[in-house]
């Protein structure tokens, strides 16, 4: 496989962007670029420090000083914010229910997207997120757009909550999965859409091997 591909993975939350992507990253001998932990680890920082999340100048200023950084151990990821790993707790549910609010201000958006084009510019990589084919990396090598239904990305969040000890009902997660498709789907900077020559995947009653098949067979297709 050229080291040099870059595969854009998009899709709405708990759609198995991370999962499937951490899998070809590893098949493929690429590296994997967690957008959406990046927005994660700045929401929770700010949250950490009491700051006013709707704020976007003191979001600027301690993402000025945050250094966000991926780490590979083993078959897992680890996430770092300066020298401190944050995997687990950006996972939590106040993370999950104001990251959408951070990941909307346009200038916060500006500095990250900066990072993530440097950090694919001299690697090949897979990259997940919301805009990643629309905005980030508008000239990757392939495009892939995952959905699932509701019902199914609450559960696997459900049960992904329960592995980690994290007590959420299966109807909370549905009603916030909904809520955060909406928030995706409607802001004003780039907002969660498929690009137009992003390859539709719908991974409703797949397993994961099933869907990492399908994106190698299109990444090897070019």
């Amino acid at each position: 496989m050229e080291k040099m591909l870059s595969i854009a993975v998009d899709g709405p939350a708990s759609s198995g962007k991370s999962t499937v992507s951490k899998k070809v990253a590893k098949d493929l001998g690429l590296i994997y670029i967690d957008t959406g932990a990046m927005y994660r680890t700045l929401t929770y920082e700010a949250l950490k420090r009491k700051a006013d999340i709707e704020n976007e100048e003191e979001l600027l200023r301690i993402l000025e000083d945050l250094s966000i950084r991926f780490e590979r151990n083993g078959s897992d990821q680890k996430v770092y914010a300066n020298e401190t790993e944050v995997t687990e707790v950006i996972r939590n549910a106040d993370v999950t229910n104001s990251v959408s609010i951070v990941s909307a201000h346009p200038k916060i958006r500006e500095v990250m997207v900066e990072r993530q084009r440097e950090m694919a510019q001299k690697q090949g990589v897979i990259m997940d997120g919301r805009d990643i084919g629309t905005v980030v990396l508008p000239k990757a090598d392939v495009k892939i757009f995952l959905i699932a239904s509701v019902e199914e990305r609450a559960m696997r969040r459900f049960k992904e909550n329960q592995s980690r000890g994290i007590t959420t009902s299966l109807e909370d997660l549905t009603r916030e999965i909904e809520e955060r498709d909406y928030k995706d789907s409607n802001r004003e900077v780039a907002p969660l859409k498929q690009a137009s020559d992003a390859h539709l995947i719908d991974t409703t009653g797949l397993s994961i091997p099933e869907v990492v098949e399908k994106i190698k067979e299109i990444a090897f297709s070019k």
